[in-house]
């Protein structure tokens, strides 16, 4: 549909009608930026006056925006926490969270993308969940420190309560949404990067670039909760790239290769495709996982477990690609760094 230039940044995007929205460098200002879905077009800017900077991954915001009441909640990688009107891009508040939770900005930057749930709006500084009042940008309650983390705040709900994960350095952590008080806690040595997911019956699924994948079974009784692990496999050890849940197996990336793995063993069921440092969207209804490589590439991969099966494959942008592709409808954004595009997927028949 259409290719244009865009700022450096490892942010996704985040999609409302015709609109979505992004972060990118532009100079020494960090942008949120507004464009049109179907042209590519923009719509409006903002700029703070912030610049991160790092030699591997380069400059940039990582964070995804979120979307929430016609406001869209950008965090920036030096620690800004921004609430825009998705109309205009009009300020409605603005919060340091580095300077006000006294947290030095990660190697990496900050990478946490907002979690809004009712009238909160969380985010993860560093290991330390914080949460702000949507409205009037008020801090409400700050979470337990669990050491460094690059992943979000993830809304679940396990034996019929609601909670807040957050995987950090030294291990996940899961509080209550209305005061951020902890209720669990397991001490395996995640990757801090990678979100967590959940099986269909309700067990937690972590990863380690190092450690592989681990099971867990969290179970809630009259004096609290519990935590036991179920198997953890090196079959399956992504290292910052997404992995999904699908009838029974996990596909994701063992290092910078595509594999799958058996949810009720931990056992590898196939190995097989060289994406690099990829991303990947699960398609549920045709068995389907839409990979976009490091390398810029889109390939359809079959998410059975049978065995590796890449159906299609065709180059959509170019340059390093670390950020995760999305799908709405039957239109697919992809971007990295240097360009982004969009393109039309026939829908099935």
């Amino acid at each position: 549909m259409w290719h244009r230039q865009v700022g450096p940044g490892w942010s996704s995007f985040a999609v409302q009608g015709d609109r979505f929205y992004t972060q990118e460098q532009r100079g020494e200002n960090e942008v949120v930026a507004c464009y049109k879905a179907t042209t590519g077009q923009p719509v409006w800017t903002h700029h703070d006056a912030a610049r991160f900077f790092e030699s591997n991954a380069g400059a940039g915001p990582r964070a995804t925006p979120t979307l929430s009441n016609n406001r869209v909640y950008t965090f920036g990688a030096t620690g800004i926490l921004n609430a825009l009107d998705a109309n205009t891009g009009a300020v409605l508040w603005t919060r340091n969270v580095s300077s006000e939770t006294n947290t030095k900005i990660p190697f990496w930057g900050f990478s946490s993308s907002p979690l809004v749930i009712g009238d909160l709006v969380i985010v993860a500084a560093s290991g330390q969940l914080v949460a702000y009042d949507a409205a009037t940008g008020n801090r409400r309650w700050l979470g337990p420190n669990g050491g460094g983390s690059y992943s979000s705040p993830q809304l679940v709900t396990i034996d019929g309560v609601q909670q807040v994960l957050l995987v950090t350095g030294s291990g996940t952590t899961s509080v209550t949404p209305a005061d951020g008080k902890q209720l669990w806690s397991d001490t395996w040595a995640s990757n801090s990067i990678v979100q967590p997911a959940l099986t269909a019956d309700g067990d937690v699924l972590v990863t380690s670039q190092e450690n592989g994948t681990r099971r867990i079974a969290v179970a809630h009784n009259g004096s609290g909760w519990s935590v036991q692990e179920r198997w953890t496999s090196n079959g399956l050890k992504p290292y910052f790239n997404d992995f999904v849940v699908h009838k029974g197996y996990a596909y994701g990336f063992d290092g910078r290769i595509l594999a799958c793995i058996d949810l009720k063993d931990g056992e590898r069921k196939w190995k097989g495709g060289r994406y690099g440092n990829g991303q990947l969207v699960l398609l549920p209804d045709q068995d389907l996982l839409l990979v976009l490589s490091e390398e810029g590439e889109l390939a359809l991969v079959s998410a059975t477990p049978d065995q590796f099966n890449e159906r299609a494959k065709v180059e959509a942008i170019q340059g390093k690609t670390w950020n995760h592709p999305v799908l709405v409808g039957d239109i697919l954004l992809v971007r990295n760094g240097e360009e982004m595009a969009a393109y039309r997927l026939p829908l099935a028949r």
